[in-house]
């Protein structure tokens, strides 16, 4: 017997959901039953009158399960859409991340003129350390953290991507 190895791919899902209680612990539960992991998951309310939630989930693995996992979001009661963004076509990713980094001297200095090559912001400082925040893809956060890391890195906080498909067209 022969086994194959398919290639894992990255996908991004958008997921529009009734604004109910339990929504979100329902999808963590289809991807923890079936063994599927989520790279990262936001939840924002999208109607004015709050019915509608959008939630964006990062997950990865071969093709044939990206395509389980679309079908089982779809069977869910509260959802209305899902949408692949990796599948439609050219879109829009981006995170926000606070980090946190500690240092005197020489290492404050070469902080903040990363800071100023990856166009990061300011959004608190002491004399012992800096609080940054940056927006970009993942990997730019990715490379700013690895960056940071040998210069006092303290502590990061993520949100997690959106992502949104590019043109008038909807997700």
């Amino acid at each position: 017997m022969r086994i194959q190895l398919q290639a894992e791919e990255r996908h991004v899902l958008t997921v529009m959901v009734d604004n109910e209680a339990g929504i979100l612990a329902k999808i963590a539960g289809l991807f923890t039953a079936r063994g599927y992991n989520i790279d990262s998951l936001t939840v924002a309310d999208i109607t004015e009158n709050h019915s509608v939630s959008r939630i964006t989930i990062v997950t990865h693995g071969p093709p044939a399960q990206i395509d389980q996992i679309r079908a089982q979001l779809e069977r869910l009661v509260p959802v209305h859409k899902v949408t692949d963004l990796t599948e439609m076509g050219p879109y829009v990713e981006r995170e926000l991340a606070l980090i946190k980094v500690a240092g005197q001297g020489e290492h404050r200095v070469e902080a903040l003129r990363l800071a100023d090559v990856f166009r990061a912001k300011v959004v608190d400082t002491t004399t012992q350390s800096f609080v940054f925040e940056l927006t970009g893809a993942p990997e730019k956060i990715d490379s700013f953290v690895a960056l940071m890391r040998e210069l006092g890195l303290v502590e990061v906080g993520r949100t997690g991507v959106v992502g949104m498909i590019r043109g008038a067209l909807s997700a």
